[in-house]
């Protein structure tokens, strides 16, 4: 018998690097599709265009979805107006559908793993808040702004440590406490609602994990795994992780811990 292969959806966003004029582009890195195929998940792209009854059945279609990286999320859907003139790559009808299968996966207990903007998706989902920027709204943080067109860092250069909390669940797939990453990212998690539990902090209180409790995978991370796969083993952890628990959905179509 073949094998069968968790299918992982990774919503995409629209490009707009202006390579394609005229001519709407829906795109993702392929970092985070070749993370997910290394892990032994199948990974599949989810379109924009795409609401409704037609996302539902996509959604029931897909063992697990991952949160990706990307522009900033729209300050309306956390009851905010823009404090900071850097707002950045803003996508409408990407929130709209990164919203809602959040909420569609969170509700009905599908893995995911949602990572850098992926986990202030995670937390605006759920009621909370961000720091629109931190270098002009916190200015206690450290850097965290390492982008991939600033020429000196790539996007594998580690920025620093996160502290994670033993007892959760990425301290549990690691065994470590403290974990070096990459950083490239100018706003982040805020105030959380009660309804998730941060787990994991860089050295200026800046969250970098996030959990929800009772979940059979839910975590988000504010750093790049996808990128650190080559050189970190943890990196490669995390993804193996999180598609074995696609996988376990696949099959059963319920939590490991069921």
């Amino acid at each position: 018998m073949s094998p069968t292969f968790p299918l992982i959806g990774i919503p995409c966003r629209a490009d707009t690097s202006g390579s394609y004029p005229g001519r709407p582009i829906m795109a993702q890195n392929s970092s985070y599709l070749k993370a997910i195929i290394q892990a032994g998940g199948l990974p599949i792209l989810i379109p924009l265009e795409i609401d409704g009854p037609m996302l539902e059945q996509l959604f029931d279609q897909i063992d697990g979805l991952v949160f990706s990286g990307g522009g900033d999320i729209d300050p309306a859907f956390y009851d905010e107006t823009p404090q900071v003139d850097n707002l950045d790559h803003i996508q409408d009808r990407r929130d709209q559908v990164e919203l809602t299968l959040m909420q569609l996966a969170m509700d009905r207990q599908k893995p995911f793993f949602a990572i850098c903007r992926g986990i202030q998706v995670m937390n605006v989902a759920r009621g909370g808040s961000l720091w629109q920027d931190l270098t002009g709204q916190k200015p206690d943080a450290m850097r965290h702004d390492y982008y991939y067109d600033d020429r000196r860092f790539a996007r594998n250069y580690i920025a620093h440590e996160v502290t994670l909390e033993k007892t959760s669940l990425l301290g549990d797939i690691l065994g470590i406490d403290r974990l070096p990453v990459n950083s490239l990212h100018h706003q982040a998690v805020k105030d959380i609602p009660a309804s998730l539990k941060a787990t994991g902090y860089a050295d200026d209180g800046v969250i970098e994990a996030l959990e929800a409790p009772g979940h059979p995978f839910g975590l988000g991370v504010q750093w790049h795994p996808e990128e650190l796969v080559a050189e970190h083993e943890t990196a490669g952890k995390m993804f193996r992780a999180f598609v074995e628990a696609a996988g376990h959905h696949h099959r059963n179509g319920q939590s490991p811990n069921s």
